[in-house]
């Protein structure tokens, strides 16, 4: 090689360089707009909320009036699309530059964590189907969650299913207009062909909630039985201490057998975790929700466990066609990433006090059928739930449970 050709070569190497980042930038250029339309759009039918002008007449019901729907926004993302956004974050989260810090240290500040909004609410759905198309099913297990970003705190508030409401939209139907709570997750089902907007069945019990009781929510996720019982089994499994024995043996020959649980420490793979949450036959509903927020505890402490934390975007990909939601890959990163900055007092979860509802029975009267139903004043519950979405209810030092 001459002395000029030596020369030369370093001066080509730039040239080359410079061609590939070029390039590089171009790409980005082209390509990153999308990338962020896709990571920020809902993975399903944005919610499409009225706005209601409630009303209390005797039988605590509403009145619909002025409806102004809201935009939709978004598309959904698919399930390739959705893994090649998430190879990227996973990448991130096992080399440490994850926005889940292990042990946060938090300060008083204004400004909301993980670039979030300063507050969202979701309306968390479990269904009574294992069927992933979402067909069919009741949504026996209703929790609103609060995320408060800026504290951090979040709250999680239990609905009981059996509360009678008035349904919207659906009287064209058989001249439906009252049923259940978890009825308004039916209702809205694909399979029963009732509802039309978006969200199907979380969306009409959204808007269910919305009417009854002036719960305002942002997004929506159901899951069903058994991706509950894999998403529990993808993480190890969990670890729960009970106080005392469980009892879920069939009271008679038509109820299912959950199950006996021993109390003291416990390792509940997916399917013991799934039924130790549905018990309810000797106890109650209340019992019922009770289970059910150790259960969650228990997931939010292995989630947070070394080996599963940088495993969190990969098995949100995983699982993404097993569940519906309008929440968008951001949003689920930036609830996943305020996870360690809760201390064990601020995850809250708290239901309607007992002492305001009272066991009663309620005629369908397109069936005829009378049902149990928790009779209970629907202002009050509205004063409990205005108190909740401001984040001034449940109060410190209540009655409300954490996950000790």
């Amino acid at each position: 090689m001459t002395t000029r050709e030596k020369k030369d070569k370093p001066n080509r190497l730039i040239i080359i360089a410079c061609v590939v980042v070029a390039f590089l930038a171009l790409a980005i250029l082209i390509f990153l707009p999308n990338l962020r339309r896709r990571w920020s759009a809902p993975l399903g039918p944005a919610l499409e909320l009225p706005t209601y002008t409630l009303s209390l007449p005797a039988e605590s019901s509403t009145q619909m009036s002025n409806v102004q729907p809201l935009p939709q926004t978004g598309t959904a993302v698919s399930q390739e699309e959705t893994q090649a956004l998430l190879t990227t974050t996973s990448i991130a989260f096992s080399a440490g530059a994850s926005p889940l810090p292990p042990t946060p240290t938090i300060a008083p500040t204004s400004a909301p964590l993980c670039g979030a909004p300063p507050v969202m609410v979701v309306l968390g759905v479990g269904v009574d189907t294992e069927d992933n198309n979402y067909t069919y099913g009741l949504g026996d297990a209703i929790r609103i969650a609060r995320l408060d970003f800026v504290t951090p705190r979040v709250t999680v508030l239990s609905l009981p299913r059996d509360l009678w409401v008035e349904i919207p939209g659906i009287s064209d139907h058989y001249g439906i207009t009252r049923g259940k709570l978890n009825q308004s997750y039916l209702y809205g089902s694909p399979g029963m062909g009732y509802y039309d907007s978006p969200g199907a069945g979380p969306g009409l019990m959204a808007r269910t909630l919305d009417l009854n009781f002036g719960l305002r929510v942002d997004h929506y996720g159901a899951v069903n039985m058994l991706t509950f019982s894999r998403i529990v089994d993808e993480v190890g499994g969990i670890e729960i201490y009970l106080p005392e024995d469980v009892d879920g043996r069939p009271t008679n020959e038509t109820t299912e057998d959950m199950g006996y649980f021993d109390s003291g420490q416990q390792h509940f793979t997916g399917d013991e975790a799934l039924r130790f949450s549905r018990i309810r036959k000797r106890y109650n509903d209340f019992t019922r929700m009770d289970h059910q927020s150790m259960v969650l505890c228990a997931l939010k402490e292995k989630l947070l466990a070394p080996t599963v934390l940088p495993r969190i975007p990969k098995i949100i990909g995983a699982f993404q066609d097993s569940v519906i939601t309008d929440l968008s890959l951001e949003q689920l990163s930036q609830m996943a990433c305020l996870l360690p900055y809760l201390s064990k007092e601020n995850l809250i979860f708290t239901g309607l006090p007992e002492e305001i509802m009272q066991p009663g029975r309620a005629t369908n009267p397109q069936t005829g059928i009378t049902t149990f139903i928790m009779d209970v004043d629907f202002q009050v519950i509205r004063e409990y739930v205005s108190q909740f979405l401001a984040g001034t209810w449940p109060v410190e030092g209540g009655e409300e449970t954490t996950c000790d």
